[in-house]
């Protein structure tokens, strides 16, 4: 058993707490919102994620987890310490690690001899330096351990990963991080902190690369006549290839894959490396959304101002309730420029988003697609595929469904002459 301080209770510190809590070891668990920290000891998860809830209610009654105000009141209990801060997008695409520094500067002089403070964030290329250097201490080790958590299943990634990383210049003190993990017996990469740090940034522009791929197909199945569904299913079977990451959908976004591969850019960029090749993936993606605004303008006759648009979905995937760089918010920008009403349900948000404070957010799908020129589905939530079809056609102003996530029944809609488009059909 170790004495685990994790720094920081947003999607990654929750998870690693509730996770490394469930292994057996002991774990508290700080942040600076003194209301995040009151709820979360009255047993109030401040996100949704699947299990975590149950996992930290659980672990906080077998008197292995607690939670406390300030990194300090953490890591002075604590031989291990890991930082689970944000490093949001610069305004140079780099990673800005101002939360992450400050944090090390407010533990560093109080860690115990002999510590180990952990990278859990995703930090570019030299970040355990940095952090060794503003620590200043020569008996502090720094490990660089990226996380690969996928919102909605975080728990589950936590207790069942692919693969653990850990990267350190002292094969024991890796070895150290590594041992935390040893009863879930996963496939475990020792290796250097550069490398470490790389490899959460690599992983993400890899998979970001292929989602974008896949709708470029989907614009050729388009224009050609293929169903994207049935050509990625045939690629999926081949094992070098994979069936993950091939739905087409309406862009990529979220809170990782549009500030990881920026800041792969800038990383190359410092390198004096051209990476041609993922800036253009990130344009493609743009231009990906603009092409599904593009299917509601073209479905209402090229002309959306002042017509109403029901928006099935906001956040940006199901499962979970991040608005942080949602396709769903960024399409349905497009649309609101153009002069389209925007009524939106998504089962997660109760509010309209900062970014869209003019639109009106209803209780149900049925209800936000009352009286609307067309409904736009731009979140894989189930529920929006068993939505009453008959129901759905006597309330709207006009039939037409744009589906962004092909989650619709097609032909049921087409029964009762809707006019639908999907996207690579």
């Amino acid at each position: 058993m170790a004495y685990i301080a994790v720094i920081g209770a947003g999607y990654v510190g929750l998870t690693c707490a509730a996770g490394l809590a469930s292994l057996g070891h002991q774990v508290i668990c700080a942040d600076i919102n003194e209301p995040r920290i009151a709820g979360l000891r009255a047993g109030i998860v401040p996100i949704t994620e699947e299990g975590m809830p149950e996992a930290i209610n659980a672990q906080v009654a077998a008197g292995r987890l607690e939670f406390v105000l300030g990194a300090r009141n953490a890591s002075d209990r604590s031989n291990i310490h890991f930082l689970c801060l944000p490093t949001p997008q610069g305004h140079d695409g780099s990673a800005d690690l101002t939360a992450l520094l400050t944090a090390v500067g407010e533990i560093g002089p109080t860690l115990p001899t002999g510590s180990v403070v952990v990278n859990k964030s995703t930090v570019p290329v030299g970040s355990a330096q940095l952090v060794i250097d503003a620590i200043g201490r020569e008996d502090i080790e720094v490990v660089s351990h990226p996380e690969f958590l996928r919102e909605g299943s975080a728990m589950a990634d936590f207790t069942n990963p692919d693969r653990i990383v850990v990267g350190a210049d002292d094969e024991a003190t890796a070895r150290r991080v590594g041992e935390l993990y040893a009863s879930i017996g996963a496939p475990t990469l020792y290796t250097d902190t550069k490398s470490a740090e790389l490899i959460k940034y690599s992983a993400n522009a890899f998979l970001a690369t292929k989602l974008t791929f896949v709708n470029e197909m989907a614009e050729v199945c388009e224009q050609v006549g293929a169903d994207i569904e049935a050509v990625m299913k045939g690629m999926g079977m081949d094992r070098r290839i994979g069936s993950s990451y091939l739905s087409p959908g309406p862009g990529w976004g979220g809170s990782c894959f549009p500030k990881d591969t920026e800041a792969l850019l800038h990383i190359a960029a410092s390198a004096d490396v051209e990476f041609d090749f993922l800036r253009s993936v990130i344009e493609l993606n743009y231009r990906h959304l603009a092409r599904i605004a593009g299917k509601v303008t073209t479905m209402l006759g090229g002309d959306v101002d002042g017509k109403r648009i029901a928006a099935w979905g906001l956040t940006f995937k199901a499962g979970t309730d991040d608005l942080r760089d949602s396709p769903s918010l960024a399409v349905l920008r497009l649309l609101e420029a153009e002069g389209a009403d925007i009524v939106a349900y998504d089962p997660e948000v109760s509010a309209p988003p900062a970014e869209l404070p003019h639109i009106k957010i209803t209780g149900t799908a049925l209800e936000a697609a009352r009286d609307a020129k067309c409904v736009v589905v731009l979140t894989e939530w189930p529920e929006f595929a068993d939505v009453d079809v008959d129901e759905l056609a006597e309330i709207m102003a006009s039939r037409c469904v744009v589906d962004a996530r092909n989650l619709l029944d097609a032909g049921a809609l087409a029964e009762r002459s809707f006019s639908y488009v999907g996207v690579g059909r």
